[in-house]
């Protein structure tokens, strides 16, 4: 941009991702933060801390959000924007309040921030605005950050599960070669209730990820000729056994397509970015018992990690959302099914389920379609 940063008026990113222990002493004091407010019995953290230990008490999260890190900094100096890229997490070192205590003693003016949930739901999006408007509002002279927009349907995040489902498949297919093969999409349980609120006209948590599912499966058959059919179930449920949750279980639905004939399986975990607990426990751990006790051939795509398109999406929504800021018309990327995902959330979507908390990056009241 002549003149000036093509990135202005940003003069930093902030990435922001869920946290994890990285040792056995830090396991319950973690899970104390994550489930504070829940009324979660000591009982179900001890034994959901028992999936962490048996990892010998440490989440991969953390290790992978550094490496995500270097590879997006790696990414934004080899395209000349010279940018600081900051790292919080809601529930563990490094915490959010003190990663923006560091930004203002920085001078940072302006940032954008990336959230490492690429959905909408209370979750995936209003709780991590919730957690920024309190660690602003403990900071005198914090910067000023404008959330980047959902990320379910950018070619970045696509293209990166494309090719991981992809590999995936070939990897089952040398095992079993004349074997039809079902793809079944894999994302975190969430209430009923939350979910009937995502987004600003509702619903957005199941309908982004059954769009992102569809285009993912039309980037299968492009790169393989193999039209594959598809489910979309939940994982990692949690919470009183009498509130409804997005159903069904990836157990359950593994059961139910042995009973109709199914034997080979990929699951693409579709809501996660990174290979942390809920893939590796759920997902490598339970999951894969359950498809072996079944007698199922079962494959697992990798999340999209640092995949290369999709660290570059974080260098075109940041130059994206900087353009939308100097009042440019720009070109947002997204394939296919639905519209590029609002850049400022309705005060009113995503309710907290516990009641009304101020958040940042919102508007009051705005013209938005959900997607």
């Amino acid at each position: 941009m002549p003149g000036g940063s093509p990135l202005a008026p940003y003069d930093a990113l902030l990435v922001v991702s869920f946290g994890g222990p990285e040792k056995p002493d830090d396991v319950i004091p973690f899970l104390e933060n994550v489930t504070r407010g829940r009324d979660i019995p000591r009982e179900r953290l001890v034994e959901v801390g028992e999936h962490y230990f048996a990892l010998g008490g440490r989440s991969p999260i953390n290790d992978q959000c550094r490496a995500f890190l270097s590879a997006v900094r790696v990414d934004l100096a080899g395209h000349g924007l010279d940018i600081p890229v900051y790292w919080g997490n809601r529930n563990w070192h490094p915490f959010l309040a003190d990663t923006v205590a560091r930004m203002t003693r920085d001078r940072v003016r302006r940032a954008a921030v990336l959230v490492t949930s690429a959905y909408s739901s209370y979750s995936g999006c209003r709780q991590y605005r919730e957690d920024l408007y309190d660690a602003v509002a403990a900071t005198s002279g914090a910067p000023r950050f404008d959330k980047l927009r959902h990320y379910f349907n950018h070619p970045g995040f696509v293209d990166a599960v494309v090719d991981h489902t992809v590999t995936a498949l070939e990897s089952l297919a040398a095992e079993k070669p004349q074997r039809a093969v079902r793809l079944v999409f894999v994302t975190h349980s969430i209430p009923t209730v939350m979910a009937h609120g995502a987004g600003p006209s509702g619903d957005a948590y199941v309908t982004q990820h059954r769009n992102a599912a569809a285009l993912v499966a039309d980037g299968v058959r492009a790169a393989t000729g193999v039209t594959a059919e598809w489910d979309l179930v939940y994982c990692s449920r949690s919470g009183s056994p009498r509130t409804p949750w997005l159903e069904p279980d990836v157990n359950d639905h593994l059961a139910a397509l042995r009973e109709s004939g199914t034997t080979s399986v990929v699951l693409v975990p579709i809501g996660f970015v990174s290979d942390h607990m809920e893939v590796i426990y759920d997902l490598d751990t339970e999951a894969a018992a359950t498809a072996a006790d079944l007698g199922m051939t079962l494959r697992r795509a990798a999340t999209a990690g640092v995949h290369p398109s999709f660290v570059s999406m974080v260098r075109d929504l940041l130059a994206e959302r900087a353009g939308v800021e100097r009042g440019e018309q720009v070109r947002r990327q997204a394939p296919g099914i639905g519209s590029p995902s609002w850049d400022t959330c309705l005060s009113t979507c995503c309710p907290n389920p516990r009641g009304p908390r101020p958040a940042l990056c919102e508007v009051p009241t705005a013209n938005v379609a959900a997607s």
